[in-house]
């Protein structure tokens, strides 16, 4: 069955990652997880410190080619009345750590997840403003 927007976005808030999905210039789509904080209706994420090939990232790039995203959360159970997702769609901007938004940004990661509290991250810092909360749910 089909979710409020209200719903989606509740079991969006309560998922500890998610999938972001982004698109190149040339229309190549890409689709990396991450870990992410809620505010209001916007999304935040942010380069962190785990190990990467490069610092130019290809979700980076394509934003700045195409800024529209979507992110999904979902739960998989062999019980397949337990099956849902939750989409959230919107339009993203890249930040710096060091700007307002990239401080609060990084606030709001570290009240989620511990890891950013012994060491934030010193990537660039992702704000997705959401037009849309989707979801589905089998019961």
């Amino acid at each position: 069955m089909r979710l409020s927007a209200a719903e989606a976005r509740d079991r969006f808030v309560a998922a500890r990652v998610a999938r972001l999905a982004t698109v190149s210039a040339a229309g190549v789509p890409h689709l990396v997880p991450v870990t992410f904080a809620v505010l209001g209706e916007q999304i935040v994420f942010a380069v962190d410190h785990k190990p990467k090939t490069t610092n130019r990232l290809k979700r980076l790039d394509n934003i700045a080619a195409q800024p529209s995203v979507s992110l999904l959360v979902d739960v998989y159970d062999e019980d397949w009345t337990r099956l849902w997702w939750a989409r959230a769609d919107g339009t993203a901007t890249v930040a710096n750590t060091d700007s307002e938004v990239g401080a609060a940004a990084l606030d709001a990661l570290a009240a989620r997840y511990p890891a950013y509290v012994e060491r934030r991250p010193g990537g660039p810092v992702v704000w997705i403003d959401v037009t849309a909360w989707t979801g589905w749910s089998a019961s």
